[in-house]
């Protein structure tokens, strides 16, 4: 295990690293938490990534991280394949001076909670994602992930696979590929919770390690010590280390109860509160140094009286906490199949892009983006680019606020797997080169 004073170089001593498919910045924001020099990100929705650059790119002035960025790449969204094809000769020239490679590929083919489709092509992503290792030769590679991805698909038959031969989860693909690359994987179910996230959000986290750092540490487990990790990690964010943060330790100072309305800063025609003070340890967290700045992204939906009616029937009849049962929904008319009314004093269901998943604890109404965002462990400097929603077509096209923060990675869960990884390193005797050179890197 590593020693506390290993533990407080860490952060000067972390390396370099790349982000693939990073969305709004969730894990960019966690791992440059943790210490590690941002080289670039590749994010192909010109919205989410606005938000990442708006954040992590130009900075802003709460905002204390910053990617470093190179001249070859222009600070714009570009699709995987078509970044590995356009940049072919600038990656060789970055080999080996990548420290780790990270990223989670689109998960909605995978994911328990929709509608999983063997054939999305989304699935396939992660082709890429092995490419790209296999040219930057990275010593470290993190994937994160649904827990659906370690769940073999059962609808339809492969031709190919004989009789009494059981599917193959995708996560095992995915592990057989790095080990062909010269990996070894490692693997573990993470609840997000478990990391100060209030939110339950299973995620399934594959760390490779190149296989000849591994010489001489033949038994070497890079999870075996989470539980260790773990505690001093909440200790030092102040986060309590025996019981999960809870919904309303991370919203209520968002409520509308007993605050003022004013015209919301960002949508003409709808209100937000004004923000007053954060008044939990979770909120003073997320808050920071903003002194009582109002965070952005608080647009309060505009519900219609039958609208709000019914939420206050599903707040005073249902149980919290757990979807909607059959029977509730069969008395309440309701067709939809997911309402999660949530409960105040629980973690938060795994937050979906539809925002009228959710209800708030105590108020008939669904959540704001800046609610998500806390339920998502965002500071709340961090700024949301782009629409609040969108709809018909557009919804498998556009990715809006809601969709951005509901799909990232909880920045908390991006900043522990960091800190750990770093921690990795200095247990196999390595020395990341990266911070004196990292300008020579970029070029």
């Amino acid at each position: 295990m590593t020693t506390g004073r290993q533990v407080a170089q860490s952060a000067s001593q972390a390396g370099s690293f790349v982000d693939l498919f990073a969305g709004c910045g969730g894990l960019s924001l966690g791992l440059l938490s943790a210490g590690w020099s941002g080289l670039f990100a590749v994010e192909r929705d010109p919205i989410a990534f606005e938000t990442l650059k708006h954040n992590l790119v130009e900075g802003h002035e709460h905002c204390p991280f910053r990617y470093e960025w190179p001249s070859w790449l222009p600070k714009a969204p570009i699709e995987i394949g078509h970044f590995i094809k356009a940049h072919g000769k600038d990656l060789a020239l970055t080999r080996g001076k990548v420290d780790l490679l990270a990223g989670g590929p689109p998960c909605q083919g995978f994911s328990l909670a929709g509608r999983r489709k063997k054939n999305d092509p989304r699935n396939e992503l992660f082709k890429h994602y092995v490419e790209l290792v296999r040219e930057l030769a990275p010593s470290f590679v993190l994937l994160e992930n649904v827990r659906g991805i370690s769940v073999a698909f059962r609808n339809g038959t492969n031709p190919k696979r004989g009789p009494g031969r059981p599917p193959i989860p995708f996560s095992e693909k995915i592990k057989v590929s790095l080990q062909d690359a010269g990996y070894t994987v490692f693997t573990k179910l993470v609840h997000c919770s478990d990391v100060g996230v209030p939110q339950f959000r299973p995620r399934y986290i594959v760390l490779a390690i190149r296989t000849e750092l591994l010489r001489g540490h033949s038994s070497f487990d890079p999870f075996k010590d989470f539980e260790s990790r773990r505690k001093p990690f909440l200790k030092g964010k102040g986060l309590p280390l025996d019981r999960p943060v809870t919904v309303k330790q991370a919203i209520s100072d968002l409520a509308k109860t007993e605050k003022n309305l004013i015209d919301c800063e960002d949508s003409k025609g709808f209100q937000q509160i004004k923000y007053t003070q954060p008044l939990s340890d979770y909120q003073k967290l997320m808050h920071g140094s903003m002194n009582g700045t109002a965070p952005n992204s608080l647009r309060l939906a505009r519900h219609t009286n039958i609208v709000k009616a019914r939420f206050e029937t599903i707040l005073n009849t249902c149980r919290k906490g757990v979807t909607l049962s059959v029977a509730d929904r069969n008395r309440l008319g309701l067709k939809k199949q997911c309402v999660v009314p949530l409960h105040p004093d629980k973690p938060s269901h795994t937050l979906t892009t539809l925002p009228d998943d959710f209800l708030h604890y105590s108020e008939p109404r669904i959540l704001t983006v800046r609610e998500y965002a806390r339920l998502q462990s965002f500071p709340d400097w961090y700024e949301f680019k782009g629409n609040y929603t969108t709809g018909g077509n557009r919804r498998l096209r556009e990715c809006p606020r809601y969709t951005q923060a509901g799909n990232a990675v909880p920045p908390l869960l991006g900043e522990f797997l960091g800190r750990m990884i770093v921690e990795l390193a200095l247990e196999l005797g390595l020395l990341f080169r990266t911070q004196p050179s990292v300008h020579e890197v970029l070029g």
